[in-house]
């Protein structure tokens, strides 16, 4: 896992952490991905396996 080591790793806290963090201090995910040295495929792949995909007109993941 090569996610940075205050992004969480279990699927739900993932979700609920990378939403409120594109809702409260990101444009975009592409955005946060960026600052926070996060690889966007790893996130998106582990948000998709729990049924969620990411929503660039909402800028969430959904």
């Amino acid at each position: 896992m090569s996610m940075s080591y205050n992004i969480p790793n279990d699927p739900n806290m993932l979700l609920s952490y990378v939403n409120m963090m594109l809702r409260d201090r990101f444009s975009s995910f592409e955005e946060f991905c960026a600052v926070n040295d996060a690889d966007m495929t790893e996130i998106t792949d582990k948000l998709g396996a729990i049924g969620y995909t990411y929503s660039e007109e909402l800028n969430q993941f959904k």
